[in-house]
Order: structure tokens, then C-alpha cells, then sequence
């Protein structure tokens, strides 16, 4: 039997420092190929990834949904099975990838989305405005969907092919949001895993690290809740 293929996309904004110390922390054993998404960076984000081995490409276009669609057209023109999204910030954890990918592989999942919230994560990785607007948005999505999720985090696996069936529209920091209130409505199979989140490595967090960057990011997931909630039909591919 082939063995599935699995991409991992890496959206990144002038993280230059964190990828130096993420990046060789990737095991090369288990993922095809490295796509680190260079959104217009004016550090050395691209020069850093491409010495590591991963492929660079570029958006021009800001947004962290526009980032992780770049991403996965190259996963996907580039052959691979499964798709892996993972923030360049060095808190999302390498060591696990095996435990995020194990469910689709088993072919007992077709999305699953990593938690940041459990007993296994280190404390304070995660700043208290941040905790309470993903508990918020994962509480509504859970009882509106029955997806029984406790976070509304980065670090995801789909099948490329289920991703495609998606019809991702939305380009700014919803598209988490989107993802899983899509996925649920398709019926698609999700499961979380606790994953063993951490402080990022450099730097402040340009979302979570400050008040305004969390109400942005808090209000762009909930009005894209509300507005998909509104719509009976979804358009799938």
C-alpha cells in the first residue's frame, strides 16, 4: 500500500528567529515536505526557511486565512495526501505531529484540530484574553455543531482532498473558524488531540500578544461564525 504523502505549511510573518530553532525540530521522517508561506516578511524569514531545507513560497497578500490557501495550493500541486498547518511562532510543538497525523492515517479521522488548553500544554503559553475568546468561539461552535472541540487552534491535519471539498472563503484570522464549522456541517470525522503547546521561542505574538491583536482575531472567528450559522446551505466543491 503507497505510503500517504503529508505536507507541512507553516504561514509566517517576520519570524526569522523562531524558524532558526523550529525548524530543525521538524522530523523529515514523517513529513514529505516543509512549506513555509513567506507573507511578505521584512526579515529574513525566506532566507532562514529556504537554508533549512523548506520550500518558500510567497503571499503578497496579508492575512493569515490568504496565507494558509497559498500554502495549500502548494501542498496540493505538490502531490501531497494530507496537509498540516502549523504557526512559525515555535509554540506549536513538532514533537506532536505523530499524534496530529495518526488519526487521518489510521482512516479514523478527516480533520484534526490540535488543543492548546490540555494538562499537557505549558502554563502561561497561552495570555488569559486569548484563553477566554477561544473558549468562547469553541464553546458556541461545540453546541451549535456537536464537535465536542475545547480550543479553536492553528495547529490542524486535513486530507487535501477534504479541504478542497471545503470551498475556503474566508481570508483573515476566520479561517479556523470556517474550517470547523464547514467540516462539522459536512459531517466530516474530527478529532482533538491535546497537543504540548508552549511559550513561543522569540519575539512577541502579533495576535495573542496584545489586547488589540486577540479582539481583532477573537472578533474576525465569531462574526465568521454568526455569519456561516446564518446559512442554511453551504456551497461545497
Amino acid at each position: 500500500m503507497r505510503k500517504e504523502a503529508i505536507a507541512l505549511v507553516i504561514p509566517a510573518w517576520n519570524e526569522a528567529d523562531a524558524l532558526k530553532h523550529l525548524l530543525p525540530e521538524i522530523p523529515t521522517d514523517l513529513v514529505q515536505w516543509i512549506v513555509v508561506v513567506d507573507n511578505n516578511s521584512t526579515d529574513a524569514t525566506s532566507h532562514v526557511a529556504r537554508a533549512a531545507g523548506a520550500t518558500v513560497v510567497f503571499e503578497v497578500q496579508r492575512g493569515y486565512g490568504q496565507t494558509c490557501w497559498r500554502g495549500f495550493q502548494t501542498a496540493r500541486d505538490l502531490g501531497a495526501d494530507i496537509v498540516v498547518f502549523m504557526d512559525g511562532d515555535g509554540s506549536d510543538n513538532p514533537v506532536d505531529l505523530p499524534a496530529m497525523v495518526a488519526p487521518i492515517l489510521a482512516d479514523k479521522a478527516d480533520f484534526v484540530i490540535g488543543s492548546r488548553v490540555g494538562a499537557q500544554s505549558e502554563s502561561g503559553a497561552i495570555p488569559p484574553q486569548a484563553r477566554l475568546g477561544n473558549w468562547l468561539i469553541s464553546r458556541l461552535v461545540s453546541w451549535m455543531y456537536g464537535t465536542h472541540v475545547h480550543d479553536i487552534g492553528s495547529f490542524r491535519a486535513v486530507r487535501i482532498q477534504k479541504l478542497e471539498q471545503l470551498n475556503m472563503q474566508e481570508m483573515t484570522f476566520g479561517w479556523p473558524v470556517e474550517m470547523l464549522v464547514k467540516a462539522a456541517r459536512a459531517h466530516f470525522r474530527i478529532v482533538e488531540v491535546s497537543l504540548h503547546y508552549r511559550r513561543r521561542s522569540h519575539g512577541q505574538s502579533k495576535v495573542a500578544g496584545t489586547i488589540t491583536g486577540s479582539t481583532r482575531a477573537a472578533y474576525a472567528m465569531l462574526s465568521t461564525m454568526v455569519r456561516y450559522a446564518r446559512k442554511k446551505d453551504l456551497k461545497y466543491v
